[in-house]
């Protein structure tokens, strides 16, 4: 039996929990929210039978597999946390959407402590497949935990690069298109519903793309940036870090950062199941231009 923690237990921890104890791991979980015992983490872990740590190094210091998936912003205070009590050879698995630069600065805080890090690139939704979304495994170490993944029920993974960062330059450059659709739909059809036009705009789109359910997507798009807003748009300034890096201007990704991070703010929207009423909220909300 493996023993696993969850470092961080938001949507991905959370998603991955049900599948891992299915496969016989024992799961231990951190996540900082854990100090509140009725925030959303807390009940999770009671709700989905995982051990809560009282705090990060003990989660972490019995652990086989740590898989790390705090937001973006925090993946270095994560690796600082726990870094100095895992066990010699840890694995330590983040999932965490970061620039190549970031990923290379929590593996060097892993690995001085004797830890073995491998990045993951998550190139889907979590949700439904859980353990088995499709992911890029990167780094050193990413090839001899194939086979330790393959076990805990990861088998959507595949090897992708020994060169640490590559992985995550290739979700950063797919979450440009992804979160910056998201962004679109929001600035396009708040527009559009202002002049009473969303229709017609709908219709436009649905010729453009035969193949897409332009009105069931939209609303699914807009309610996910509503919902995930915040971490979002953490992760869409990673995303710009890594254009940045690349040399070039983040023109589209740090306008994507903005709207994901406004959008977070008015999650109470996403319960609308309606399109034109969640823009109707959304409007109402954000008289005039300040949308």
């Amino acid at each position: 039996m493996s023993r696993v923690c969850l470092l961080g237990f938001g949507e991905v921890g959370q998603a991955l929990a049900a599948d891992l104890r299915s496969r016989g791991a024992e799961l231990k979980a951190w996540d900082l929210k854990f100090i509140d015992a009725g925030s959303s983490p807390a009940l999770a872990a009671g709700k989905l039978g995982v051990s809560a740590a009282s705090n990060a190094w003990s989660a972490v210091a019995d652990a086989d597999v740590v898989i790390c998936a705090v937001t973006a912003a925090q993946i270095g205070a994560a690796a600082h946390s726990v870094a100095a009590h895992l066990k010699p050879q840890t694995y330590y698995f983040d999932l965490n959407s970061t620039s190549p630069a970031a990923k290379r600065t929590a593996a060097a805080i892993i690995e001085s402590s004797g830890g073995r890090f491998v990045e993951a690139a998550i190139m889907s939704a979590i949700a439904p497949r859980g353990v088995a979304s499709p992911m890029l495994l990167g780094g050193a170490h990413a090839m001899e935990f194939l086979a330790v993944a393959t076990q805990l029920g990861f088998s959507g993974v595949q090897h992708f690069s020994e060169k640490l960062g590559a992985a995550s330059a290739a979700k950063m450059c797919r979450s440009v298109v992804v979160k910056g659709l998201e962004a679109l739909m929001i600035e396009s059809l708040l527009t559009a519903r202002n002049f009473g036009v969303e229709q017609v705009v709908l219709e436009s789109l649905k010729a453009t793309f035969p193949a897409a359910n332009l009105h069931t997507n939209s609303r699914y798009m807009i309610s996910r940036a509503l919902i995930h807003g915040r971490r979002r748009a953490e992760e869409m300034r990673e995303v710009a870090r890594t254009v940045t890096e690349a040399g070039v201007s983040p023109r589209m990704s740090g306008a994507c950062a903005d709207w994901q991070e406004w959008a977070g703010a008015h999650p109470e929207a996403a319960a609308n199941d309606d399109l034109e009423k969640m823009l109707d909220s959304l409007l109402a909300g954000e008289p005039g231009a300040t949308c």
